[in-house]
């Protein structure tokens, strides 16, 4: 069986990726709404490949959906993995889009698989989209982190390198299986405030773009994320205008330098009882 379904050939000029999975590698959905929203002002309207689902997936994890069209007939849609082709004119670089759900089995084989459908594009160079629950406050610049195959290019583009041990999403994966083929990448890791953790949220997703423009050397139009984003901060802001003290001055620790261990447990502690309270 033929693990990706290709419907067409790209012809790209020396493309970037730019890629993000929904799940654990996706807090508030900065990283797949990232994606989303480049393919949603591109050209791109069909992916030229999609890896297919069967043998990445647990089914009773994640469950095709049934949808009705216009005239009523029933059809399925299946987790998968989709490559967009996204010429961008203005740059000297096409883009190529990647957007799909984590998968659950055989993940080794999967970024392999990635890797390999992006070498057949000739991809040059990878950019991996992550979000995650933080210390970080809204009224704040998003705080931004990476890991890569080349450690160079952390402080090249000013990321604060990954401190972190433990298990890891399907971004870490990717990161090895690029690698292996000789790709160059780069993951891209935003903090998210915990109090917002319900939300989408804009302000993440533009610190993402951003900063993914400057990596790959593509411009992104960001006008209308840029004025969602302002609006998210004001919302937020006035939403918190009737919260209690506890949480306004949780917030405000946030803002401070680094906790020690101890604060740090009694702030989770308190955002914990806040968002059981928001249930």
């Amino acid at each position: 069986m033929d693990l990706v379904q290709r419907f067409s050939r790209p012809h790209l000029r020396r493309p970037r990726a730019v890629i993000a999975f929904t799940g654990w590698n996706d807090a508030c959905e900065a990283a797949s709404g990232s994606v989303g929203y480049i393919l949603g002002r591109s050209d791109a309207d069909e992916p030229f490949a999609t890896i297919e689902p069967e043998e990445f997936f647990n089914f009773q994890e994640h469950r095709p959906e049934v949808d009705l069209d216009e005239g009523g007939t029933r059809r399925l849609t299946w987790p998968d993995t989709r490559f967009y082709a996204a010429p961008a004119p203005d740059a000297p670089h096409d883009m190529v889009l990647v957007m799909g759900d984590e998968p659950s089995l055989r993940w080794k084989t999967f970024a392999r698989t990635v890797a390999q459908v992006l070498a057949e594009a000739d991809v040059e160079e990878v950019v991996l989209l992550g979000a995650y629950i933080g210390q970080a406050s809204h009224r704040q610049p998003v705080p931004l982190a990476g890991a890569g195959t080349n450690p160079a290019d952390l402080a090249r583009y000013e990321l604060s390198p990954s401190s972190y041990e433990g298990p890891t999403g399907i971004i870490g994966v990717l990161i090895e299986a690029c690698r292996e083929a000789g790709l160059p990448a780069i993951s891209v890791w935003a903090a998210t405030p915990p109090y917002l953790a319900a939300n989408a949220n804009p302000s993440t997703m533009l610190a993402l773009l951003r900063k993914t423009s400057e990596i790959l050397r593509v411009p992104f139009e960001l006008a209308g994320l840029e004025r969602l984003a302002s609006d998210f901060v004001d919302r937020v802001d006035e939403a918190l205008q009737d919260e209690d003290d506890d949480l306004v001055e949780f917030i405000s620790s946030l803002e401070r330098p680094a906790l020690d261990e101890e604060d740090l447990g009694e702030l989770v502690t308190e955002i914990e009882e806040f968002l059981r309270g928001q249930g």
